[in-house]
């Protein structure tokens, strides 16, 4: 009885222990797999309230589906490995072989590789965002799509770009935080500059005190002064601290009252001009 008993006890291990450990192994993966993601949609849904007033939604939810998708395939290669570890396959020469496959991949699609990891920290460190005016691998328009592989411009004349992330070395963003709208007022020799000055600083005033630009304008006009003797004007310089995306807006406005004013006050706004000196050659009678 106890040879029936111990025989029967091996055959239950030998032949059942197998497909338990298997059943074990998918169930502790899907559990795995479900705990991750709530952590992951917890973490980058609590990120993604705080920084909706910043213009990070897109951002974060674009981080959120790269980190999950690494850890969805971190997690099936482990619980790969030890599936076919308990089916009796040896693992070794199948991860040889992937990482020969990896190499002849990684060399035949570096720029893909590169687009892909320059996205990652394009999206990392908030470089741009979805409605931001930047420039960036040669090119300049407004964000309407970042991803991973590209980011997508649509600049003033409707026309779209895409421009692989791995050929960004540079960004220049023109509408984050704050930006400055610069005017430079050029006047003739014969201006008292004093005068266009205080000029130039009530036009400023009256735009902060238009309702319909003090929203825009975050300080009052900051006057540089004369920054430039040219060909045939002065040059003065100043500008506007405004909100992001209104330099544009405000600077043509600005312009716009600066010629009106000028008029009003007699202030010449020099065009070129050229000095003709004929030399008469005198000659004996």
């Amino acid at each position: 009885m106890n040879n029936l008993v111990t025989k029967l006890t091996d055959w239950l291990f030998h032949n059942l222990a197998t497909p338990i450990r298997i059943s074990l192994i998918l169930v502790l993966t899907f559990i795995g797999l479900h705990l991750v993601h709530r952590a992951i949609r917890h973490v980058f849904e609590t990120l993604a309230e705080k920084q909706a007033a910043n213009g990070g939604g897109q951002r974060i939810h674009t981080l959120s589906q790269v980190i999950r998708y690494i850890t969805n395939v971190s997690i099936f290669v482990v619980a790969g490995i030890l599936l076919l570890s308990e089916l009796g396959i040896s693992v070794a020469p199948i991860l040889g072989a992937a990482g020969v496959v990896g190499v002849a991949l990684g060399f035949g699609a570096q720029s893909l590789v590169k687009d892909y990891f320059t996205g990652f920290f394009l999206l990392m460190e908030n470089q741009l965002r979805v409605g931001d005016v930047v420039e960036a691998g040669g090119k300049s328009g407004l964000v309407e799509e970042v991803t991973l592989r590209y980011v997508r411009l649509r600049d003033y004349s409707g026309n779209v770009h895409y421009i692989p992330n791995g050929t960004i070395s540079t960004v220049t963003n023109m509408s984050m935080g704050f930006a400055f709208a610069v005017m430079d007022i050029g006047v003739a020799y014969s201006e008292n500059t004093d005068h266009v000055v205080s000029v130039i600083h009530s036009v400023g005033q009256s735009m902060r005190e238009d309702v319909a630009f003090a929203p825009k304008i975050l300080d009052k006009l900051e006057i540089a002064g004369v920054d430039n003797l040219a060909d045939s004007s002065v040059i003065i310089r100043c500008r506007f601290q405004v909100a992001p995306l209104e330099q544009w807006n405000v600077r043509r406005e600005f312009l716009r009252r600066i010629k009106q004013a000028f008029d009003a006050a007699g202030i010449e706004i020099p065009f070129p001009h050229r000095k003709l000196i004929i030399a008469r050659e005198d000659r004996a009678s």
